[in-house]
């Protein structure tokens, strides 16, 4: 699967865009199948660094690159793959539901 399509680079702040914003939007959702990984970005600098909400161990902002993703392997040989039904939505509403419910 084709983590980044033309329509989502369109969609995407640029880096550091939205640091001012008190909430801003996250663009896109990744994940890695069978584990609790998901990526959820908010600005991409357009080649290799995005920015946004990463939940793994416990849920944190900071950067992520796509060339990891696109190199991450899980359990079964499964790579990382992109939430083709997410839609934007604030930041707020993203960390409400991880610190809620996954990281009690």
């Amino acid at each position: 699967m084709k983590l980044l399509t033309k329509e989502l680079l369109s969609k995407l702040p640029a880096l550091y865009s939205q640091e001012n914003e008190k909430d801003p939007m996250v663009i896109c959702k990744f994940f890695l199948p069978m584990t609790k990984w998901t990526w959820y970005a908010s600005e991409f600098d357009g080649k290799d660094t995005f920015f946004g909400y990463v939940c793994g161990e416990y849920p944190e902002l900071g950067y992520f690159s796509l060339s990891e993703l696109e190199e991450a392997q899980g359990p079964y040989g499964l790579g990382v793959e992109r939430d083709r039904f997410f839609e934007p939505v604030r930041l707020s509403t993203i960390r409400a539901e991880y610190e809620s419910y996954n990281y009690r």
